[in-house]
C-alpha cells in the first residue's frame, strides 16, 4: 500500500499506526511461515520443468560350464519415456500459476495483517482513553465515597440513603476493572501480532487509522475490485493452474510411449542390436478419472471466485450503509456528550455550593460518563468498519478530505 511504502520507520519515539502495521508485516510469526511456502512454490515450478531421466538396463549371463563353443551372454538397453514430454508444457504452466497463487495469498495475508494491526492499535488507544476517563471519574467520586462511609459509621446516614453513592462508586470501579482486562487482552493480542515478547513495552503514538473514502473513491475501487484484491487474483491464478492440470490430464489419455535401443550377445557369440517401442493401451482407465476430477476441481474454483466476489460486494455495501448510520449516531452522540459535560460542570458547582443534593449530582455525573463511553464505543465501531471497508476494496485514501463514508442512498459526502 502507498501509505506504507512512503512512511519512514522510526520506533525511537514510539510506534504510530503506520509503523505498527509495518512491523506486523515484517515480524508477524504467521506471515513468516507463509513466506516459507514461496520457496516451496519455486521448487515445485523448478521440478515441473525438469525432463525425465532415461533408463539404462544391463544384464550378463555367466556360463556354469565354459567351453570354446559358447560364450557368456550380455544385454544393454537404453530406454526413454516420451509421455512426460507431452505434458511438460501444461505442468510448467500449472506450477507457475500455482507459484503466483502462493504469492498472492501471501499478499492477501499481509493486507489482513495490516488491517488487524490497525484495528488493535485503535482498540488499545480507545481502551486506554476509556480507562483514563473511568479513573478520572473514580477519583472524583472518592471524596464523596469517603464522606458517605464516615456518615455511615457515625450514624448520620443509613444504608438506604447511602445506596446511590455506594452504587455509583462500585459501578465505576467494576467498569474500570472490565476495561483494564479488555486492555490487557488487546495489548497482548497486539504484541502477538507484532511478534514481540509478552513483556515488551508497547508505546503507541499518533492518531488512529480511520480512512474516510468518498462516494467516487468507493465506486471506483469497487469497479476495479477483481483486478486489485489479492485473494481474488489468487483464485484466478488457482483457476489458471487447474486449467493447465486439466490440459495435462487430457494429454495423459493418449498412449504412453516408451522407446529404447538395445545391444546384446547370446551364448553362441551372436551379436545383435535393435530398438523397442512400448505403448500403454488406454482400454480401461484412459485417464478418464483424473480428467473428471480436474474438471470438477476447476468448476469448484470458478464457483468459489464468483461467490467471493459477490460476498465482497455485499460486504462493501453493508459497510458503507453502516458507516453512514454511524456518522449520524456519532454526530448525535457528540452533541449529547457535549451537553452532558456542561450539565456535569454546572451540577458540580451547584453541589459544592450546596444548591444541589448529591444523589442528583451523581445521576448527572453517571449520565455524562455513559455519554462519553458511548461516544468511545461508536468511534471504535466506525474505525472497525472503515478499516474493514478499506481492506475489502484495497483502497488507499490517505489523501481523502471527506470526514466519513458516503451515504448508500444519496452518495453525498459528509461535511
Amino acid at each position: 500500500m502507498p501509505a506504507l511504502r512512503s512512511h519512514r520507520f522510526d520506533p525511537s519515539n514510539g510506534l504510530d499506526v503506520t509503523e505498527t502495521a509495518m512491523l506486523a508485516v515484517v515480524n508477524n510469526p504467521r506471515l513468516r511461515t507463509l513466506r516459507d511456502r514461496l520457496d516451496i512454490g519455486r521448487a515445485q515450478a523448478f521440478e515441473a520443468g525438469l525432463l525425465p531421466d532415461p533408463q539404462l538396463a544391463a544384464s550378463r549371463d555367466i556360463l556354469d560350464n565354459p567351453n570354446a563353443d559358447v560364450s557368456s551372454a550380455y544385454s544393454l538397453g537404453l530406454s526413454y519415456d516420451l509421455g512426460p514430454l507431452l505434458t511438460r508444457s501444461a505442468r510448467v504452466t500449472s506450477a507457475r500459476a500455482s507459484q503466483r497463487q502462493i504469492r498472492l495469498q501471501l499478499l492477501w495475508a499481509e493486507w489482513q495483517t495490516i488491517a488487524h494491526a490497525r484495528l488493535l492499535f485503535d482498540q488499545v488507544h480507545a481502551l486506554r482513553a476509556q480507562q483514563h476517563r473511568l479513573q478520572r471519574e473514580l477519583t472524583a467520586l472518592r471524596g464523596l465515597d469517603a464522606s458517605i462511609q464516615k456518615a455511615l459509621r457515625s450514624g448520620d446516614l443509613d444504608y438506604a440513603g447511602a445506596s446511590a453513592g455506594l452504587d455509583a462508586t462500585a459501578q465505576v470501579r467494576n467498569q474500570l476493572a472490565d476495561t483494564s482486562r479488555q486492555l490487557d487482552q488487546a495489548e497482548s493480542d497486539l504484541r502477538g501480532l507484532l511478534g514481540l515478547a509478552p513483556d515488551a513495552p508497547l508505546r503507541l503514538t499518533g492518531p488512529d487509522w480511520q480512512p474516510r473514502p468518498s462516494a467516487a473513491q468507493v465506486a471506483h475501487a469497487e469497479k476495479d475490485l477483481a483486478r486489485r484484491r489479492p485473494d481474488l487474483l489468487a483464485l484466478k491464478a488457482g483457476y489458471a493452474a487447474q486449467e493447465a492440470r486439466v490440459r495435462a490430464a487430457i494429454l495423459g489419455q493418449f498412449p504412453d510411449i516408451q522407446v529404447g535401443f538395445n545391444r546384446a550377445r547370446d551364448t553362441s557369440n551372436v551379436h545383435t542390436h535393435g530398438f523397442s517401442i512400448g505403448l500403454t493401451l488406454p482400454l480401461f482407465d484412459g485417464n478418464r478419472g483424473r480428467i473428471a476430477v480436474t474438471r470438477a476441481t476447476r468448476q469448484a474454483l470458478a464457483d468459489a471466485y464468483r461467490a467471493r466476489l459477490l460476498a465482497t460486494r455485499n460486504d462493501v455495501h453493508r459497510l458503507v450503509a453502516a458507516l453512514h448510520t454511524l456518522r449520524g449516531q456519532i454526530d448525535a452522540a457528540a452533541e449529547h456528550a457535549h451537553r452532558m459535560d456542561r450539565a456535569e460542570r454546572s451540577a458540580t458547582e451547584n453541589w459544592r455550593s450546596g444548591a444541589l443534593d448529591w444523589p442528583t449530582w451523581l445521576a448527572i455525573r453517571a449520565s455524562a460518563l455513559q455519554a462519553d463511553l458511548q461516544m468511545n464505543r461508536l468511534r471504535r465501531q466506525r474505525a472497525k468498519a472503515s478499516i474493514a471497508l478499506e481492506t475489502l476494496l484495497g483502497g488507499d485514501w490517505t489523501d481523502a478530505t471527506t470526514p466519513d463514508a458516503p451515504s448508500p442512498k444519496t452518495g453525498n459526502r459528509s461535511s
